[in-house]
């Protein structure tokens, strides 16, 4: 049945379109993968992390990371770090760059991140989260958001402490991913604690971690009661998936998967941007990985295709070369298999319905 749930989730000023979000991801969500997903039916991106030393901006990767030409709004731009003070200035810095939307990382899992005291390693100190949260929505006029995850470990859940914080800082929305620090991406995405959290507090939740079809995405809404969800690693090598969770739940029916054609050309547009964005030679290299990741996603081809395909794109060392592969791999397809079955969200992730 299609969603009842009213109104569509706002981050201060800003009314989302629908509620399926773009995650941020380091080395995936740059400008040509974000305009793409926006195109594709995503009512908000959220770019790659940035971090708050602006003594580092100098560099390419961040550079690139802060380029949000084109894109339109709301731009929401993601902060990195453990200092309050620093951060506080990176979102001064952003906000007077454009970003309209700053994004705190206490989510992310990664061992050079957590090392420097950021991302999720924050959730261990709920004093200096404080902290960092008044900071940084003390310093800018533009709406402030959080990324969390459920804490640092299983014996420390302490999301619904976090959230509680946020909200009395002022953070105008909410992030979860259904994971503690130490899982990682290991195991299950567990909304227990999503659905506890947006019972404790008042402003809009969005809905993290293994959201990679309209069902699943339809089963963690109810389940939960999140506002929104929000897709990260379903959306690699599926961008279509932003407007087959919209129609569905507006609709409550899946969307037909789409035609070779509109594979071909969304490819050959995404290759194409990556080309302009980071230059020929650098832009040839990272499409390899995208490419994987849409042959991975592509079930009308075998694993031994898929295989086949990547080591043949792999070795292509010029753009024009990764544009004819596409044309070639297209015609090539096999017919799409059937749409998956529906599923239910329990406390511990999904079940075949």
């Amino acid at each position: 049945m299609p969603e009842t749930r009213s109104p569509l989730p706002r981050i201060g000023d800003h009314q989302l379109p629908n509620r399926v979000i773009l995650a941020p991801m380091a080395g995936v969500t740059d400008r040509p993968f974000r305009q793409l997903c926006r195109r594709l039916g995503a009512g908000l991106v959220v770019g790659e992390m940035v971090t708050s030393d602006p003594s580092l901006w100098h560099t390419r990767k961040s550079r690139l990371r802060m380029d949000h030409r084109g894109e339109p709004g709301p731009r929401a731009v993601q902060i990195a770090g453990g200092d309050a003070e620093m951060l506080a200035e990176a979102a001064r810095l952003n906000a007077a760059q454009g970003a309209e939307i700053i994004d705190i990382n206490m989510g992310c899992p990664a061992k050079k991140v957590c090392n420097k005291a950021a991302g999720s390693a924050l959730l261990r100190d709920e004093a200096l989260v404080a902290e960092i949260l008044e900071a940084v929505v003390a310093a800018v006029k533009v709406p402030v958001t959080l990324k969390i995850r459920t804490g640092w470990c299983a014996d420390s859940n302490n999301g619904v402490r976090i959230a509680r914080l946020a909200e009395g800082a002022g953070i105008r929305a909410l992030a979860v991913h259904g994971r503690h620090r130490q899982q990682r991406y290991t195991g299950q995405a567990e909304y227990d604690t999503i659905a506890a959290i947006k019972a404790a507090v008042g402003i809009p939740v969005f809905a993290n971690g293994d959201i990679d079809s309209p069902e699943k995405a339809a089963a963690v809404l109810d389940y939960t009661g999140a506002d929104a969800v929000m897709v990260g690693r379903g959306a690699q090598g599926n961008p279509w998936i932003f407007r087959e969770i919209d129609h569905y739940l507006r609709h409550g029916e899946r969307l037909a998967p789409p035609a070779d054609e509109e594979r071909a050309a969304v490819l050959r547009d995404h290759l194409g941007a990556l080309h302009d964005f980071y230059g020929e030679h650098m832009g040839v290299r990272i499409a390899r990985k995208h490419l994987g990741w849409y042959l991975a996603g592509d079930s009308r081809l075998s694993a031994k295709r898929q295989h086949e395909f990547k080591a043949t794109f792999n070795g292509l060392e010029d753009a024009a070369a990764q544009h004819r592969f596409i044309d070639d791999c297209c015609r090539h397809a096999s017919q799409p298999a059937a749409a998956p079955p529906q599923e239910h969200v329990t406390s511990q992730g999904t079940r075949a319905a």
